[in-house]
């Protein structure tokens, strides 16, 4: 039907494949949950002692951690959509007294969980940018069907060889998030477009500029939200002062105060929030300047955000499901709230009958700097 919610589960040892007929009528809830790095899933079934689950697959290690790859994918008005692609890390069995009430819980997180298994000490990297690093351990994953885009960063890199080595300390996910977090970048798995297929993103948080359709709420007959929440933290902006040894003597100190506004992120707000702490930071003294100009730059990508919102919705009512990592926009919570915002994260809330999503938001600045923001149609255009 095409106003209908269709729900397809891939599962299997290496390469997943649709879910046995038994497995699926015994499913009864999906909860995934995207974040800003990183995605998991948690599976209910509902078993028996007779039950093929019981019987057979969890002694033969259908669901056991690590090895078993699980994808969900949901299709909305005919438009499908991968919602995770990860592997089973645990599954916790509930037996019950009462007929029925017997569950078996099966989490897992996206791939990036193997990514985080194995240490790879003192990995050395001799002359080579952080681009190449990123794409020599990604290469590494590339038979889970993860597919890299990395942006170089602003101001590269090079160590001289002759005076260190980069070096990994730790599993590969954990270096990876390092080198992001010393550029400014990001770092996450975005799962599709197609099942068994994963994006690996490392660069900027830019937030793409085409946003999904609003968020209505206190508008009568044309709210799609069931709930929504705003909230202003003026302690939540800071400017930080680096401070760095000049590059002549190397004696006298140099302040950088770093502004909190990203010139990745345009803010999506009129007025934005003034910074009210300040905090001087002196563990990049030893560096060089390019280099405290590099971590000033990181400092500035990541820049807070002082205003957040939460709230929840049913997904036909909305007509679409929200995607996290993108923006979307706000009526009818009035003009000073009502705009553009970052959506951080989304929980995902499946069962029979029912999909309901919760999620929060962020964004700077009260009052939206753009007169309208889209939103759907009786015929769900974007309009």
């Amino acid at each position: 039907m095409i106003n209908a919610v269709d729900l397809t589960l891939l599962i299997g040892p290496g390469v997943p494949v649709p879910a046995l007929p038994p497995v699926v009528t015994a499913l009864e809830g999906v909860q995934v949950t995207s974040a800003t790095d990183r995605a998991g899933f948690q599976l209910t079934f509902s078993i028996g002692t007779s039950s093929l689950i019981q019987t057979v697959l969890l002694p033969a290690g259908y669901f056991d951690p690590i090895v078993t790859r699980v994808i969900v994918m949901v299709t909305v008005k005919g438009l499908p959509q991968v919602l995770i692609d990860g592997v089973v890390t645990r599954h916790e069995l509930s037996p019950s007294n009462e007929p029925g009430k017997s569950t078996l819980t099966v989490t897992g997180e996206d791939l990036t969980a193997l990514m985080g298994l194995v240490e790879m000490p003192f990995m050395r990297f001799p002359a080579q940018p952080v681009p190449v690093r990123v794409l020599q351990i990604l290469a590494k994953y590339a038979a889970f069907g993860i597919v890299p885009i990395v942006i170089p960063p602003v101001i590269p890199g090079m160590s001289n060889p002759l005076r260190e080595l980069p070096t990994q300390r730790g599993t590969d996910l954990d270096y990876i998030r390092e080198l992001a977090g010393n550029a400014g970048y990001v770092f996450y798995l975005e799962p599709g477009p197609a099942p068994g297929m994963n994006l690996a993103y490392f660069g900027p948080d830019v937030r793409i500029p085409i946003p999904q359709p609003a968020l209505a709420i206190n508008l009568d007959g044309h709210s799609n939200v069931d709930s929504l929440t705003f909230s202003l933290d003026g302690l939540a902006k800071k400017v930080v002062v680096l401070q760095t040894l000049d590059p002549v003597t190397e004696k006298i100190l140099l302040s950088l105060p770093v502004p909190n506004v990203s010139i990745l992120r345009p803010p999506l707000g009129a007025r934005l929030t003034p910074p009210v702490k300040v905090e001087f930071s002196r563990e990049y003294a030893s560096l060089d300047i390019s280099e405290a100009i590099g971590r000033a730059l990181a400092l500035s990508f990541a820049s807070s955000d002082a205003i957040t919102a939460s709230g929840s919705l049913d997904v036909m009512r909305y007509g679409r499901t929200l995607r996290s990592r993108m923006l979307v926009g706000v009526r009818g919570a009035g003009l000073a709230y009502d705009g553009l915002y970052y959506v951080n994260s989304v929980n995902h809330d499946i069962k029979r009958g029912s999909y309901k999503q919760s999620f929060s938001l962020s964004r700077d600045g009260l009052v939206s700097p753009t007169p309208v923001v889209p939103a759907l149609d009786p015929l769900g255009v974007v309009a």
